[in-house]
């Protein structure tokens, strides 16, 4: 096979490495694959359009009808609307009902703050439950029941609490409905409605939130003046009130996950490539916390998850300053608070109203846009705080307040949609738990606890203006978020185009290979250190992989058994990705590793360390036992220490030792990392058949080697690297002709090296033949 020298050799096959004597079939195969490849290569740029961006031309839909096409219609958006508006309320009772509460139940400012300040604390574990619930099962519609209707049950507890921790219980109990929030409300609205009105279908959903926190004073007011309730009639009212809401659940629809934007993907690239729904090439499923760990790699979701951190920061400890500014400075009464804050709240219905249709416009033409107007308005909240406090006129500060809190309102569906639009739909549940996490636990007890004494430190009105430079933080990483949100959508969308190119490929009888890397980037935090990496491996066979110091050999290897996560690409085994399962899972592959020097449990003994690698075969105790037999027989030095530490064994027999686990798991594929490290040349000899002997048994190895001399006898094809990338892909022979790639200390090694095992390399090539 031509070597390459950019490594740009297609990974999704390995046609070229079937014997010459089937040259045509091995033409035909790669025209299929290159004709198969050069189409999905012209989806990704189509996909975009699916996900409601790169058409800029095309004229926004109306409200109406965008909804109509959608088919959820406006109920679907304006039964959760209600839902969190109810929630709202019963938080806004909870907090300006407390001192009549603390009064009756004789408790403490100290102890009514812990038991109702935890209901968000709960809220947030409420949230992973549920994310955890939908990952496993679905039935979204059903956790919103629930929710809703706990919610109200809660709050019609606590009218009829006594002490301490029947109200605790009672209140934990009136969460879940703002756990369900990001678990549940926000990727239904996403997976519920077309693309290019999710903006304003989010910014509906938010204008819930926003009418609770409205409607919360003047219905407590109501309750409380008008009809002359006490605080428990006032709380079982807005209980029975949340229950009554709850039922309008019952006729929910749950939208099918990525039904408007992912699954119209996978549809078209199965009419453009004839795709006739095979099953190879389905991802393998991931679990709660491998997806957890998926979308956090996501650049842009880190950066707006700490965003919103930072927005928690500011939100909760401004609305207590503002009430203790508006008693102090304005000396505003309990009425009069109340009044000033639900109409400085109202200026966010108008701006979610205004700002719906620009974001849609925003993220049709381009997400980034959407971004840099996020990070545009945090600058905005931090000016309107400042004009807030230090323009001593009640009508700016009520302006001033109210734009503030218009702009935080606004913030949370425009992070909310570009965060959950570069996700894959089944994992935007997760992605919302950890939004809320950031949000609520992370910011607001962040806010909580290191602002929270700033009031009687400088003054509420100094305080509030000091909340203006954690918003200007949050700009600065918002703003930077810009430029990586295109690159992480593409990313989802290739891999949505890819699985369903392998699955094509599949239906054409096209042979996959064991492994493939396909464009792999991996960073140690911010330093990357492979680009674009491909590499193939096909079943029984045994591959080289050579480089100087630092080229990324053990990176790479890192990333095939799982121990690292990519940044970038995807590792597939016979056209399943397993990009992101733990290394545990990739061992039922039969995937394992072998790392230098570094791969035996010192205080075990040799037969206690074979029994360790034994636990893959489960309670089948033949096989376990059979693998045992089998390595002390090909190596006979560890039977004679099988009682001994491993620890006190030489280097050369700890390398047997490690050789010899692979006799007990039965790899499918092998990864070796510096099998001669320090090692004599009669040990290392040893060590070479056995590898031969292990590749023979069916087991592909892929060998990581400094040493030319060393890889050479052992393979006939190889890859070589330097920086990070691929430099060369080709028949190892070849690799000789390439001196730009192997320095003199090389060719030298590889010389001898070559020269001392022609006949063992010959007999090796014919046997895999």
């Amino acid at each position: 096979m031509a070597s390459t020298a950019g490594g740009r050799r297609r990974p999704l096959v390995a046609a070229a490495r079937r014997p010459q004597g089937h040259l045509e079939e091995i033409r035909a195969e790669e025209a299929a694959v290159e004709a198969v490849e050069t189409a999905a290569a012209e989806l990704v740029g189509a996909a975009r359009q699916a996900v409601g961006t790169g058409a800029p031309d095309t004229p926004q839909l109306r409200l109406g009808a965008a909804f109509q096409v959608s088919q959820a219609g406006w109920f679907l958006v304006l039964a959760l609307a209600a839902f969190v508006a109810v929630d709202q309320a019963v938080t806004f009772s909870l907090s300006v009902l407390g001192p009549e509460i603390r009064s009756t139940l004789g408790l403490s400012e100290a102890a009514y703050g812990i038991a109702v300040s935890q209901r968000a604390t709960a809220a947030v574990l409420a949230s992973f439950q549920f994310a955890g619930a939908i990952h496993l099962r679905g039935h979204r519609k059903l956790l919103v029941l629930n929710a809703a209707i706990g919610t109200g049950i809660g709050a019609v507890l606590c009218a009829f609490t006594s002490s301490f921790w029947p109200l605790f219980l009672a209140v934990a109990i009136s969460s879940p409905t703002a756990g369900a929030v990001w678990a549940c409300h926000r990727p239904m609205v996403m997976d519920g409605y077309i693309p290019q009105v999710r903006v304003r279908a989010m910014c509906l959903h938010q204008a819930g939130i926003v009418a609770g926190a409205v409607l919360g004073p003047v219905l407590v007011g109501a309750l409380s003046g008008w009809a002359g309730l006490s605080w428990r009639g006032v709380i079982l009212v807005v209980g029975l009130t949340t229950v009554i809401v709850a039922l309008l659940a019952i006729w929910l629809r749950d939208p099918a996950p990525g039904r408007h934007d992912t699954d119209a993907i996978r549809e078209a690239v199965r009419s453009k490539l004839g795709n006739g729904g095979a099953a190879a090439g389905d991802a393998a499923g991931l679990r709660f916390t491998e997806t957890l760990r998926r979308i956090w790699l996501v650049p842009t979701v880190r950066a707006l998850l700490i965003a919103l951190a930072v927005l928690g920061i500011v939100v909760t400890p401004l609305l207590t300053y503002m009430s203790f500014f508006l008693k102090d400075h304005w000396r505003m009464g309990l009425g009069a608070r109340s009044a000033f804050l639900g109409g400085a709240w109202a200026f966010a219905l108008p701006a979610l109203a205004w700002f719906g249709p620009r974001g849609d416009a925003m993220f049709r033409r381009d997400p980034a846009e959407l971004v840099a107007a996020s990070a545009r308005l945090f600058v905005l909240l931090a000016a309107a705080l400042a004009v807030s406090v230090l323009i001593p006129l009640m009508p700016v500060a009520f302006i001033g307040f109210g734009v503030a809190l218009a702009i935080s309102a606004l913030l949370v569906p425009s992070l909310t949609v570009v965060m959950l639009s570069i996700v894959a739909p089944k994992a935007r549940p997760v992605a919302g738990a950890l939004a809320a996490t950031f949000l609520v636990a992370v910011g607001g007890l962040a806010g909580a606890m290191l602002l929270g004494g700033l009031d009687r430190r400088f003054g509420p009105g100094a305080a509030i203006a000091i909340l203006a430079f954690p918003a200007l933080v949050a700009a600065a990483l918002v703003r930077r978020a810009a430029g990586t949100v295109n690159a992480d959508l593409d990313q989802m969308l290739s891999d949505v185009v890819e699985e369903e190119e392998i699955r094509s490929l599949s239906h054409r009888g096209t042979r996959l290979p064991m492994l493939a890397c396909r464009h792999i980037d991996f960073s140690y935090g911010k330093l990357q250190v492979l680009f674009g990496v491909n590499f193939t491996v096909d079943d029984d066979e045994m591959v080289a992989l050579l480089g100087t110091n630092g080229a990324g050999k053990s990176t790479l290897l890192r990333v095939v058994s799982g121990l690292g996560l990519p940044t970038g690409g995807s590792v597939r085994f016979h056209g399943t990705d397993v990009t992101y399962l733990d290394p545990e899972r990739r061992l039922a592959f039969g995937m394992g590793q072998i790392p230098g020097g570094k791969a035996v449990f010192g205080p075990l003994s040799v037969v206690e360390n074979l029994q360790v690698q034994g636990y893959s075969h489960g309670r089948n105790r033949r096989a376990v036992n059979a693998g045992l037999e089998a390595a002390f027989d090909a190596f006979p030095r560890l039977a004679e220490r099988r009682n001994q530490p491993s620890s006190t064994l030489s280097g050369g027999e700890q390398q047997m030792l490690a050789l010899a686990s692979a006799l007990v798991v039965k790899y499918r594929l092998l990864l070796i990392d510096e099998l001669s490290l320090g090692l004599a040349p009669k040990v290392v000899a040893e060590l070479l058949e056995m590898v031969r002997r292990i590749n023979a048994a069916g087991t592909a190895v892929v060998l990581v080697e400094q040493s030319v001399n060393v890889a050479l006898s052992l393979v006939d094809h190889a890859y070589f690297m330097e920086k990070g990338e691929v430099k060369f892909d080709g028949n190892a022979s070849d690799l000789l002709a390439r001196p730009d790639l192997l320095r003199s200390v090389f060719l030298e090694g590889a010389s001898k090296g070559l020269a001392g095992t022609n006949g063992a390399s010959a007999t090796s090539r014919q046997r895999r033949r």
